[in-house]
Formats: structure tokens, sequence, C-alpha cells
């Protein structure tokens, strides 16, 4: 007996793969302020926020930081910043 009270449950959801996990945490100045850029394993953006947040300091704690982000792997990824600010970039390989 239904009185349409509740909600309907849930059919089968579909078996879509998961994003992949993000591989690198780069802090890159943008414009004057410094931002955090997540990026996965093949330089794919998966996420940017403020480097200030108290995220970046639990993600890089016991981490050593890499410096530059001007290899020919950043290239398309970081198209947007300038030589300068990829030069200056602190990169972090985040564990997975």
């Amino acid at each position: 007996m239904n009185n349409g009270f509740g909600m309907e449950a849930h059919g089968k959801q579909p078996a879509n793969a998961h994003r992949k996990p993000a591989r690198y945490l780069l802090l890159i100045d943008a414009g004057g302020s410094t931002i955090a850029r997540l990026f996965t394993d093949t330089r794919e953006a998966a996420g940017e926020f403020d480097a200030g947040s108290e995220e970046v300091a639990v993600m890089t704690q016991r981490l050593k930081p890499g410096s530059g982000a001007t290899g020919h792997e950043w290239d398309r990824a970081l198209e947007g910043h300038s030589a300068a600010e990829r030069a200056a970039a602190v990169v972090y390989t985040l564990d997975i």
C-alpha cells in the first residue's frame, strides 16, 4: 500500500568510472594572489582553490616540494600562466 509518503528509492546507479585522483598540487601566482591547483597524473586540471586554505597545509605536510613547472609536460596545463609564474611555482607530488 502506498499513500505517497516518503521518497522513492533510487534505481540501479550507472557504473561510471570515477574521476582520476589528483597526483600533483601546484602553488602558483595568478595575477598577484597565490592559488593551489590540483592535477591528475596526465596533467589534467582536477581543482583550484586559495593556497592559503588549511587544506594545503594538510595535503603538503611531510612532502618535499619541487620547484618550478617549466617542463614541457606542464605546457598545456599552465598555458595561461607566464614563464615567470611557472618558474616560481611550487610543485608537490601527492601520495595516492
